[in-house]
């Protein structure tokens, strides 16, 4: 059966984590909300008095079953997609890495918008200037020496987040690295090869023939300022004359 997911158009996002896992695995999906009519049949859903409907995308459709939130629906899909350890626990444990993926790509966003999410990125400036100098200094190290310190440790070695085998939390790593790579190039290029084993799963997961065929296909959305990941330079520590 045809998977549905439901992501806003335009937007990688939440979304591109979901999708990854998909194109790797070579599922048949559709990207519902960049097809026609797509985006009112997302908000239907969401809208509807249904005791499943969820409360924000992405959510996943699988036949009669929907599965929200990016975290669950990984949960959900790794087993189905051969992206998932066998063993129970360690199941589990990927959950929790890939919910604390989440968390990063939360801060990641609230430095661009710190104070609302209904107020525009200019609205809030000055606030984001001092949330993202934060998040570059004391965040991004903290949440990538943690990764890599995991990745270290695993006993199968460090090529992988957890087992052996490539699963939806290397790809999910990838992305995130990608992210802010391009929302904070200069403070990503300044801590070097602090974090090599994450500089080699990004690389290996670049190769990865069904990742590499998606992102050079015009399937893939390009990180942009309407998403999470946004490049501002004065977010980055680039003193622009435009912070006001």
């Amino acid at each position: 059966m045809t998977y549905e997911l439901y992501y806003w158009d335009g937007l990688p996002g939440r979304g591109e984590f979901v999708r990854l896992a998909l194109e790797q695995a070579g599922a048949d999906y559709i990207d519902v909300a960049r097809g026609q009519d797509g985006t009112d049949r997302m908000l239907e859903i969401m809208e509807d008095d249904r005791a499943d409907a969820p409360f924000a995308p992405p959510f996943l459709k699988d036949g009669d079953r929907i599965v929200s939130q990016t975290a669950n629906i990984l949960f959900y899909l790794g087993p189905r997609l051969g992206l998932a350890p066998a063993d129970e626990y360690e199941r589990h444990r990927l959950n929790g890495l890939q919910m604390t993926m989440a968390d990063m790509v939360a801060e990641a966003h609230d430095t661009h918008h710190p104070v609302a999410t209904g107020l525009y990125y200019e609205d809030q400036k000055p606030e984001a200037k001092r949330r993202a100098a934060d998040f570059r200094t004391a965040r991004i190290p903290k949440f990538l020496d943690y990764f890599e310190r995991i990745l270290t440790a695993n006993p199968a070695g460090p090529k992988h987040i957890v087992g052996e085998a490539l699963t939806y939390g290397d790809l999910s790593l990838h992305h995130l690295l990608e992210g802010l790579r391009y929302a904070f190039p200069k403070a990503m290029l300044a801590y070097g090869d602090r974090w090599p084993h994450l500089d080699a799963l990004r690389g290996h997961v670049s190769d990865l023939p069904n990742i590499a065929a998606y992102r050079a296909s015009d399937r893939r959305i390009p990180f942009n300022e309407s998403c999470i990941f946004r490049h501002y330079p004065e977010l980055d520590g680039v003193e622009t004359g435009d912070e006001r």
